[in-house]
């Protein structure tokens, strides 16, 4: 076993003395072919891909870009946000001058509270978002309203990303759902060989249609990804993600892409009234 340790990369080789006795039980003479083994190739991580161009080109077949703004809110000014919020986002959404559409605005509900959550497109990527901007800081009602916003808010922050090509575009939902965002802070270097493994394991969470984007930031937290899903309640997203360990390949997915992982954390949202996302 102390050979079969010295094979695994120095950051993993820790993990690997905890669950040696563990796989010395499994792994005997006359079933080296079989649990043991399996146990084994679970162990063995493959090492970090090597990238050979921008994450952007690699990744992503679109210039799209997505701004991810998070807004929290004093707990005392929530109602007041929501209504401000609601009237001044629809607006922007439904202005046909603006080069900015919203893709999905959420409070959330478990994880951080008196929190909202806002994705903008921008079709043609940076030169939309700089368009964007500079009418926003003419237009009256937007400095009205962000004036407004300032009294209600603890803190925000925002971050530019794009989206993995793999992942699909979200169909149209009836509303009444929940999302979840569950947000992966990933090693340097990672970020290839996480969107290898999820291309392929992506496959294994279209059951009942609940992937709605995969994206990765390009300006702010750096190797960070957000995963986020659309499901009926809280029991159908119990249901789907245990299904999904009974489908060929999701094992490996979560084997090969734990290690990548610095934190993680999710978010349970739900739609505000102006959301496309229903």
């Amino acid at each position: 076993m102390a050979a079969i340790i010295r094979r695994f990369p120095v950051h993993l080789r820790s993990n690997a003395r905890l669950l040696a006795p563990l796989v010395c039980r499994n792994f005997n003479t006359s079933e080296s072919d079989g649990a043991g083994q399996s146990m084994l190739s679970k162990l063995f991580v493959k090492q970090v891909e090597p990238a050979t161009a921008a994450h952007s080109r690699l990744l992503a077949t679109k210039e799209y870009v997505y701004e991810l703004q998070i807004h929290d809110v004093k707990p005392d000014c929530f109602e007041d946000y929501k209504a401000a919020a609601e009237q001044h986002l629809k607006n922007r959404h439904e202005d046909g001058n603006i080069p900015s559409k919203l893709f999905g605005s959420w409070i959330t509900t478990f994880g951080h509270q008196d929190q909202a959550v806002h994705i903008w497109l921008y079709e043609n990527g940076y030169k939309d978002i700089m368009q964007t901007r500079a009418m926003l800081l003419e237009d009256p009602e937007y400095v009205k309203y962000k004036k407004e916003r300032l009294k209600m808010l603890v803190s925000r922050r925002n971050q530019l990303l794009q989206a993995f090509s793999f992942w699909g575009e979200p169909d149209p939902r009836e509303p009444g759902n929940i999302y979840e965002m569950r947000s992966y802070h990933l090693k340097p270097g990672t970020m290839i060989e996480w969107g290898n493994n999820w291309r392929r394991g992506i496959e294994c969470r279209r059951a009942k249609n609940e992937n709605i984007a995969g994206l990765f930031t390009q300006i702010g937290d750096l190797y960070l990804v957000h995963h986020i899903f659309a499901y009926e309640n809280l029991q159908t997203r119990k249901e789907v993600r245990e299904n999904a360990w009974q489908k060929p390949g999701w094992d490996q997915t979560v084997a090969y892409t734990v290690p990548l992982i610095r934190k993680m954390e999710s978010r349970i949202m739900r739609p505000f009234a102006h959301s496309p996302l229903k």
